[in-house]
């Protein structure tokens, strides 16, 4: 067989029973249909991805003194979801090999309702056993979602990955918001919010995931799109066994675009767990602390909206990546450096760079990935490694703070991870993907 046959035919793609098919491509019939219900299902997940994570901050200091957890293990509680999302991303390319997207979803769903419901049982062992049931469904479902719009939108990744970034920002924003309203009104301090916002939840998603991902029998898979981008010179060349995702860990790309991810975390959870403690230190009050993370979190989601709309004008996401790390930039320079007058504004230039970064770093795992099944394995290799890298960001933060009792140094950390970010972008956003590498 000609090297050219030999090399087609051993092509990774995704499974019969998950037929490839964009839903948002013009004149698509599925577009009113079966399209919007995946939409649906996609901007569930993402509420359930991440308000179970977030809803926790706000409930700490009633949780605290009821469990009557110490200041050590409050900083575990607090850490133990992050390291859970980069441990379990690895083990989500594997059980994709063996199952379908749909099922690993439903029972990822169905984990972390049980999760949540050991959660709130009473006593420290059932918050730190619940803690950990809930995240590493997360972890595992961060990864094949890029997968599933590769596989489902392969002609409008930006489009799509963009809208699902900002639903996860708004669940990131939404769990905070309505957890401590979720107190008032039911009487109880921490336990029933917390229930609630995971396990009806994930319920109902499930129900939506099922219908929105139920196979379509006696459809083919649509023809996959002809590749539009080069291949990565740092890759291995060769193909890989079918149905494998291709060994990711020698090429060039598929590290720059982890170590644009990892930075991309290191800001977004440095914010997310300091920002309103930088923001107390300017003299405002506590109560327009947590105004200023919900509006950082408000604006992320029109930061990925603003990055959907620009990226179809361009070749590439250098540009986009540069600039992302820019605002990011001049955000953190602001609310912890720049005027008091323009501390409102900064918070908001803060919002829009980690929106729009995080749905870039989000899109990328599918933009430099010639099918869904490698898009998965570098899903997995970026968020695996990135969250672990993420959870040095606050830890980092906090232990400069504690050493100089300000927050400059923590700032120029900050900064300097933003260059780091725009450095890689110069090459992850370049127009390539990477190449399938064949074991020997």
């Amino acid at each position: 067989m000609p090297r050219t046959d030999r090399t087609a035919s051993m092509r990774l793609r995704p499974p019969a029973s998950e037929p490839e098919t964009d839903h948002l491509a013009p004149g698509s019939p599925a577009l009113s249909g079966a399209g919007a219900l995946l939409l649906v299902a996609l901007a569930l997940v993402a509420f359930d991805l991440r308000a179970p994570l977030t809803s926790v901050a706000p409930l700490l200091a009633p949780l605290r003194g009821d469990l009557r957890l110490g200041d050590t293990a409050a900083g575990v509680l607090t850490s133990l979801p992050v390291l859970c999302l980069g441990v379990f991303a690895f083990a989500a390319p594997r059980l994709a090999r063996r199952h379908s997207t749909r099922t690993l979803l439903i029972v990822a769903l169905g984990v972390l309702a049980l999760g949540g419901a050991v959660r709130v049982g009473g006593s420290p062992m059932a918050l730190f056993a619940g803690t950990v049931l809930v995240a590493a469904p997360i972890g595992i479902a961060n990864v094949l979602i890029p997968g599933l719009i590769k596989q489902r939108f392969p002609r409008s990744v930006p489009r799509v990955s963009a809208f699902y970034s900002g639903a996860l920002t708004f669940g990131a924003a939404a769990g905070p918001a309505v957890a401590v309203p979720l107190a008032a009104a039911t009487g109880s301090a921490w336990r029933i919010p917390l229930l609630l916002l995971v396990v009806p939840p994930a319920v109902v998603t499930a129900v939506v995931v099922y219908l929105a991902l139920d196979r379509t029998r006696g459809r083919k898979p649509a023809p996959e799109p002809a590749p539009t981008t080069a291949p990565d010179a740092g890759s291995l060349p060769g193909p890989a066994p079918a149905g494998r995702p291709a060994p990711l860990w020698r090429s060039a790309l598929a590290w720059q675009v982890t170590l644009f991810f990892g930075a991309q975390a290191l800001l977004s959870y440095t914010v997310f767990g300091w920002l309103p403690t930088m923001w107390q230190g300017r003299g405002p009050s506590p109560a327009s602390a947590g105004l200023a993370l919900s509006l950082c979190n408000a604006v992320g989601v029109l930061g990925a909206w603003l990055l959907a709309v620009s990226g179809r004008r361009f070749a590439d996401q250098r540009a986009a990546g540069v600039t992302v790390a820019c605002l990011t930039a001049t955000g953190l320079t602001g609310v912890v450096a720049g005027p008091y007058v323009l501390l409102w504004p900064s918070v908001a230039v803060l919002g829009l760079g980690l929106g729009a970064g995080f749905a870039l770093a989000l899109g990328l795992f599918a933009l430099r990935s010639p099918d869904a099944p490698t898009t998965a394995a570098l899903s997995a290799m970026g968020q695996g490694i990135g969250y672990l890298i993420g959870v040095l960001g606050p830890l980092g933060a906090g232990a400069l703070h504690d050493v100089t009792g300000a927050w400059t140094w923590p700032l120029v950390g900050l900064l300097t991870a933003c260059a780091v970010q725009a450095a890689v972008a110069l090459a992850a956003g370049r127009a390539r993907t990477v190449t399938a590498a064949a074991p020997r």
